[in-house]
């Protein structure tokens, strides 16, 4: 990772190859409660991210295959299922070893607002607005 910034409870993390990740801090994070994204989307990513592949850390007992190169989350292989790793606080319980699609999902927008798209999540599975 070359570098990192924090804004609101979400730290901005720049990778060497380019990337942007976000991590949440415990205080101050909106998605504790909510996980409306866990739940609506299918999580799939690159199987290299795979435990059994090397440097691959996503648990590949909680996965399916999508393709020969992708896999998913168990649960959201379909879309609007709930990822098999959300815990019922809405937290994620493999938050360390979360696929890239989850850590390039920013919570906050640069200008410190709610990304739209989880005001969108929220309305839809009647979930307050922090």
């Amino acid at each position: 990772m070359s570098g990192s910034a924090t804004k609101n409870a979400q730290t901005v993390i720049h990778t060497d190859d380019g990337r942007v990740h976000y991590d949440m801090a415990e205080d101050g994070n909106p998605c504790f409660g909510c996980g409306g994204c866990c739940r609506h989307f299918r999580v799939s990513f690159y199987h290299g991210e795979l435990d059994t592949q090397p440097g691959g850390y996503v648990p590949a007992a909680l996965t399916l295959p999508v393709t020969p190169f992708r896999a998913c989350m168990k649960g959201t292989e379909q879309g609007e299922g709930r990822c098999v790793a959300q815990q019922d606080d809405g937290r994620c319980g493999i938050y360390d070893k979360r696929p890239s699609v989850c850590r390039e999902f920013p919570a906050f927008m640069e200008d410190g607002s709610l990304n739209p798209e989880c005001l969108r999540l929220r309305r839809l599975y009647g979930i307050d607005t922090p």
